[in-house]
């Protein structure tokens, strides 16, 4: 099964004259645009460790993607694909950051262990992980709920929608929970 064709298939167009494989426009759509990628996230990030990581999850996404056809602009895909991916990580970043911030200003005693940080850390990921899987309004109205206290009502008159379509977005994002909490 062909994932995507890059560049588009021609008669003939690979070595032994065969149409090419799924696995030879991955290849040439690596060798084409890897450099590419690379330069633009490692100026981006100003970090060239994360840059490399992000290049390569952006490339094993669109390579194992399924529905993806024939790739007429594989630059704006790849840059669209990596740009959801640095949103990601800005946001796991930023809720790394605000654990770190709440736990510093417990007393040592009832502070977390490291250890403890690290799993707590791996947990919070995992939600925000599951989270990001929803769609925007439902994620929205989960963390207005769960974070800022709001009533379902509250949430509708901001996100523009019934009190109904909360509890079903709050309805989705918890079975998203436990959907990961059954599977650890």
């Amino acid at each position: 099964m062909t994932i995507f064709s890059y560049p588009p298939a021609t008669a003939g167009s690979s070595a032994s004259g065969a149409t090419p494989t799924s696995a030879d426009a991955s290849v040439q759509l690596f060798v084409d645009h890897h450099p590419w990628l690379l330069q633009r996230l490692t100026y981006r990030l100003r970090n060239r460790a994360d840059a490399e990581d992000l290049t390569s999850e952006t490339f094993l996404r669109v390579i194992t993607r399924p529905e993806v056809g024939v790739l007429e602009a594989p630059r704006a895909y790849l840059a669209t694909v990596a740009k959801r991916l640095l949103i990601n990580l800005w946001h796991r970043r930023e809720l790394e950051q605000a654990y770190l911030d709440a736990i510093s200003i417990l007393p040592e005693a009832v502070s977390p262990s490291p250890e403890d940080r690290a799993l707590l850390i791996e947990s919070l990921e995992a939600v925000a992980k599951a989270l990001d899987a929803q769609s925007d309004k439902a994620r929205r109205a989960f963390l207005m709920s769960q974070l800022d206290g709001l009533t379902y009502a509250e949430i509708a008159q901001q996100l523009g929608v019934s009190a109904s379509m909360v509890r079903k977005y709050m309805a989705q994002c918890w079975e998203a929970c436990w959907h990961l909490r059954a599977s650890q």
